[in-house]
């Protein structure tokens, strides 16, 4: 298993994680098969969107919030039952299939660490699946 080390700056963000990712994935001397990543922090998740245009982070971002405000009627007394809330659904859980060595993604799509409860230390933890082989 291989540890990507993420370090937040901010209390809710997006960070790029593809060309980590990616470098996990030449790490493991796999060819083909699936990275399997898993954030194990309840206030953060991981997810795949685009990684162009900068301001898609921030609509996801936004509507979150909009949709799960951090100050909110929660009955969670350490005062982050939204960043609970907001990894319950985006995920805490993202393969991504690999080829060539290569990952596969869509042409504008990246690898997203999502913080709801920064700044903070995190790790996302990637096994790397081989293809099965067929003789």
């Amino acid at each position: 298993m291989i540890t990507i080390e993420v370090v937040t700056q901010k209390r809710q963000e997006f960070v790029d994680i593809t060309s980590r990712v990616q470098a996990a994935v030449g790490e493991s001397g796999v060819s083909e098969g699936i990275a399997y990543l898993y954030c194990p922090h309840t206030t953060a998740g991981i997810c795949i969107n685009e990684n162009y245009d900068p301001t898609v982070a921030e609509d996801v971002l936004n509507k979150l919030e909009e949709l799960v405000p951090v100050s909110g009627a929660y009955r969670h007394a350490e005062g982050n039952a939204a960043a609970h809330i907001k990894s319950c659904l985006i995920g805490v859980t993202q393969p991504v299939l690999f080829s060539s060595g290569k990952l596969v993604l869509g042409t504008w799509q990246g690898v997203f660490f999502c913080e709801f409860d920064g700044p903070r230390r995190r790790r996302v933890l990637v096994r790397i699946i081989p293809a099965a082989q067929t003789a």
